[in-house]
């Protein structure tokens, strides 16, 4: 009876977060400054809070305008569209959720936009794959599925980064990484309640 109790509460958690979650996301600044982007309801999908967006993109100012920008486990594609809203020369938005890439593809039509374009593809798959090479890549997986740092090693194996360019990684503060390999370093970190963001570059002292 406790067992069934405690799996109808879990269930119960989940549907309120669901059901409190944002069903929007705003677009901060340039361009397209105050258009919403839809959000799919899920457990998984978690738009990056606005106050963390708007960090990033003030750190990122000096670099955004012209560059090819990555956006990995897209979810509403606030990074990517925000990017690309502030000058971005381009934003590939990756997912795997079929229902997500279509409205993104649905967004960057209502915007009347060829700058974002958004492919459905397992992020692993895609990194090994691909030919493009970015400026700006943003990491930001499901914290409880995949650790981002995880990554970092097949984008420096498959050059997918320009020399100067910078990854921005998103993780819980609860999981931070033990050790980052010798090959990238911290350029900029900051902390937003249980979050813990920042850009990494490509290291000087390999």
């Amino acid at each position: 009876m406790l067992r069934l109790l405690s799996v109808v509460s879990k269930q119960q958690t989940k549907t309120h977060k669901l059901a409190t979650a944002p069903q929007h996301v705003k677009i901060l600044a340039g361009q397209w400054r105050g258009t919403k982007l839809s959000v799919k309801l899920q457990d998984d999908v978690r738009p990056t809070p606005s106050r963390v967006r708007e960090t990033l993109f003030n750190w990122l100012q000096p670099y955004i305008v012209g560059s090819r920008c990555l956006d990995l486990f897209a979810g509403s594609g606030a990074l990517g569209f925000e990017a690309v809203s502030r000058g971005a020369r381009s934003s590939q938005l990756v997912d795997k959720d079929q229902h997500i890439v279509n409205l993104l593809l649905q967004q960057a039509t209502k915007l009347n936009t060829d700058k974002v374009s958004a492919q459905c593809d397992d992020v692993f798959n895609y990194l090994s794959n691909t030919q493009c090479v970015f400026d700006i890549i943003f990491l930001d997986p499901p914290f409880s599925k995949i650790n981002p740092f995880d990554l970092l090693d097949i984008i420096q194996q498959q050059q997918l980064l320009m020399e100067d360019g910078l990854i921005y990684v998103e993780y819980a503060s609860k999981n931070p990484p033990e050790l980052i390999s010798k090959q990238w370093q911290w350029w900029r970190q900051s902390t937003s309640g249980e979050v813990e963001f920042g850009l990494l570059k490509k290291s000087i002292e390999i």
